[in-house]
């Protein structure tokens, strides 16, 4: 049976891109940690994506992306990957979805010598501690 012979509707909650387009952003080269957009979604427990904030405007899905990169990276050369591995790989091989725009908002440098945190740290999911 192939994907072309659907029996129903396919719903991917933006919860779930949120933590797809997270977890592929963690895992580039030179990505520190997430950031949140304001102190009122560090506050708030609807920022359930942590730094990964998707909007839907006319039919176009659009990522905002809010981290931290390693302290001696090229900012551009991090950016550009993760664009590139989001709207050619990640979301559209895992939940065939089409992101019409990657903003990536770098919130600051990591120290030297900063632990990077682990990514089971970066989402507080219940089957990512399986």
């Amino acid at each position: 049976m192939g994907i072309e012979e659907q029996l129903g509707e396919i719903v991917i909650a933006p919860r779930v891109l949120e933590k797809i387009i997270a977890i592929a952003t963690a895992k580039v080269d030179g990505v520190h940690s997430f950031s949140n957009k304001s102190v009122s979604d560090t506050l708030s427990k609807l920022s359930l994506g942590r730094g990964v904030y998707l909007k839907e405007s006319e039919e176009e899905l659009i990522a905002d992306i809010y981290l931290y990169l390693e302290y001696g990276v090229k900012v551009p050369k991090v950016a550009m990957a993760i664009q590139k591995k989001l709207s050619k790989d990640a979301v559209r091989n895992m939940a065939d979805v089409e992101l019409n725009a990657v903003n990536i908002h770098v919130a600051g440098i990591a120290p030297d010598k900063t632990p990077k945190p682990a990514l089971t740290d970066l989402f507080d999911e219940d089957f990512l501690n399986d």
